[in-house]
């Protein structure tokens, strides 16, 4: 999948059909009261991103979150704004060539329908299905970024990598710490029930190693918890320079989290990459991505004085 090409335009239109506005909740932007087979892991055997006349050079970009119990304001604010601001910008400032989004929602973790994907897409039908998703139930101890990275690494065939040896980008949102921190693994029973996949029980670090064949992996905490602070310092302990944080009061510069992350993987200037938002916008992106593929002696040298 992902040919065609992103518009505003069509987000415009897509916006007014379902009567999406700033005040819209999450039970008013989401239609789906059932999770549908064809975003179910259980029936799909691969999702492809493919080179295509639209796409000669095309990078797949995978957003999964987390939309269980706090988090559902998430959903609604990737739905609203997030996502169409992601695209436009990756357009925009093109870190990637020919961005092919794919987004991951994890709901009840350990049920059946824990997790829900969407397509490889080029174009708005990506937050079409999008809305299609059930969003809202469920509960979880810790980030189920193992789901997502299990299945970006089984059932995902990507052109990127299978042509040209070039990773794509996935990223998980969250207000959780890391499960490795509880000592906890992917379960065999897990892979089953949201699979249908025979495993045995995965170590998290195996499943991420799995994901990081193919993928430039990223963890963003972001949420209205008070503790998101611990939450970082487990997810850095696990996957250092990998790491971003994001206030949830500021959200609504996720999508300049993303593409500045982007960016930098891609070895763009911290500085230059900062500055380009301007205003509120470079501060808060500043803060967020400051541990993002920096050493020590860089980062300090770089922070001192910086917006001061």
């Amino acid at each position: 999948m992902g040919r065609g090409s992103y518009k505003a335009s069509d987000w415009a239109k897509l916006k007014d059909s379902r009567k999406i506005s700033t005040s819209s909740n999450v039970e008013q932007i989401f239609s789906g009261n059932t999770v549908q087979d064809k975003y179910n892991p259980k029936f799909i055997n691969m999702r492809e991103s493919c080179d295509s006349e639209d796409s000669p050079l095309s990078t797949p970009i995978i957003i999964g979150f987390d939309v269980t119990g706090s988090m559902g304001y998430l959903a609604a604010e990737i739905a609203k704004n997030s996502l169409n601001k992601t695209i436009t910008q990756l357009y925009e400032k093109q870190p990637v060539t020919n961005p092919h989004v794919m987004c991951a929602a994890v709901t009840e973790p350990i049920a059946d329908d824990g997790l829900q994907v969407t397509q490889f897409e080029a174009d708005i039908r990506v937050i079409e299905q999008l809305l299609d998703l059930k969003v809202g139930f469920g509960g979880n101890w810790y980030s189920y970024d193992s789901l997502v990275w299990y299945f970006a690494a089984k059932h995902t065939s990507i052109d990127s990598f299978n042509k040209r040896n070039k990773k794509g980008f996935l990223f998980f949102i969250g207000d959780e710490i890391c499960g490795e921190t509880k000592g906890e693994t992917l379960k065999a029973t897990e892979i089953k029930n949201v699979f249908n996949d025979v495993s045995e029980d995965l170590p998290l670090r195996k499943v991420l190693e799995m994901a990081q064949e193919k993928y430039e992996v990223f963890h963003i905490v972001t949420g209205k918890r008070y503790d998101l602070a611990k939450s970082f310092t487990t997810w850095y302990d696990f996957l250092p320079g990998r790491v971003a944080m994001l206030n949830g009061d500021d959200v609504e510069y996720l999508s300049e989290v993303i593409t500045s992350i982007m960016q930098l993987a891609n070895g763009a200037d911290m500085q230059a990459v900062v500055s380009q938002w301007g205003g509120k916008a470079s501060n808060i992106v500043c803060n967020a991505v400051k541990d993002i593929n920096l050493n020590i002696k860089e980062r300090k040298s770089f922070f001192k004085g910086l917006f001061t």
